[in-house]
């Protein structure tokens, strides 16, 4: 699929949601000396975003990944409690809010309200339907999946999801985006859990029920991935990182559009039901105190 070997950098970017993902989407776009703005729910919320990119900044730093210091690039994310405040100039505008539908339709339909008709609107879900959220927006040629990674600053991966209206020109800013992120890009067409989360989340659901039907323990299966496949993560310190409660939802999905074999394993809903949710609450599949 061919672009432009001139790559254009985004001057200003719209991140909707300052979590884990969307303040790795908005350190990223920054570091590439876009301006960026950030919306959260409330003040405090706002500011915690913009902590977590400093935060994501300074460790980058640490490892040499930085041009200038984190307190230089951390001057260009702004955050704001609206999102009719987002640059109305606008290149891009990244959706980043939890995987609930009827949530992402709302941002997405009011992010292209306060924006100009350039803009190009995206949304990191990993597992909804592009199709169907397009559907919601007045202009869905210029809307498509950019599913990023956790953590997005060290991942080099970006899955492009398109819709069957995306224009040709909005793929390629795209493609054009992710490589000046330093990124490397699949394309996939609309299709539940697109090619990345469909594998992963089957991959992760066998791993559960083998822990549930004492195969072996987690650290066991875990390192029979990484050390028999040269998989960097196990399935289940994946799932952890990713976090139980987003794992499930995606699967719940995933049981509904494609069918049982998606099917939730009795202990990953359990874990859920504990608050066992990986990572953010340490404590899932492995200790993480």
């Amino acid at each position: 699929m061919a672009v432009s070997s001139v790559e254009v950098r985004v001057e200003a970017i719209g991140v909707i949601g300052g979590g884990r993902m969307g303040a790795g989407i908005a350190q990223v776009f920054a570091a590439t000396g876009a301006r960026v703005v950030v919306v959260e729910g409330d003040a405090s919320a706002a500011d915690a975003a913009r902590e977590r990119v400093l935060t994501g900044l300074r460790r980058a730093a640490e490892r040499g990944k930085l041009d200038g210091t984190p307190e230089e690039v951390v001057e260009r994310v702004s955050v704001c409690t609206a999102i009719d405040q987002l640059p109305s100039d606008a290149a891009l505008v990244v959706e980043a809010v939890p995987e609930v539908a009827k949530l992402k339709v709302d941002v997405l339909t009011a992010a292209e309200r306060a924006v100009g008709e350039g803009t190009v609107l995206a949304t990191n879900t990993s597992s909804l339907s592009i199709t169907e959220l397009a559907a919601a927006l007045a202009k869905p040629a210029r809307f498509l999946g950019m599913h990023f990674f956790n953590p997005v600053p060290a991942s080099k991966l970006v899955e492009v999801v398109l819709g069957p209206e995306t224009a040709a020109s909005v793929r390629d800013q795209v493609l054009n985006w992710v490589g000046v992120l330093g990124k490397s890009e699949v394309v996939v067409r609309d299709s539940p859990g697109f090619a990345t989360s469909r594998l992963g989340v089957m991959l992760g659901l066998e791993a559960i029920r083998m822990l549930e039907e004492g195969v072996a323990d987690a650290e066991s299966i875990d390192r029979a991935m990484e050390l028999g496949y040269r998989h960097p993560m196990g399935p289940l310190r994946s799932t952890d990182l990713v976090g139980l409660d987003v794992r499930l939802a995606i699967a719940e999905y995933l049981a509904s559009t494609l069918g049982d074999r998606f099917e939730p394993p009795r202990l990953l809903r359990e874990k859920v039901e504990k608050g066992e949710l990986g990572r953010k609450t340490g404590t899932g599949f492995h200790d993480w105190s």
